[in-house]
């Protein structure tokens, strides 16, 4: 059981961080993070959950 709600959480973060910097680069081109800032969005999730 633990480790099914280990796997939804961190999935869930995973999406809610990196594909949400994803949808915020598409959605406000202004902004200008791009593919470095989705890629360090990623990442810095990745290591937030570790």
């Amino acid at each position: 059981m633990k480790v099914a709600l280990a796997e939804v959480l961190g999935t869930f973060w995973l999406v809610l961080g990196g594909c949400g910097s994803a949808v915020l680069a598409a959605g406000v081109p202004d902004l200008g993070i791009g593919f470095a800032g989705v890629s360090l969005a990623f990442g810095l999730t990745v290591v937030t959950m570790a």
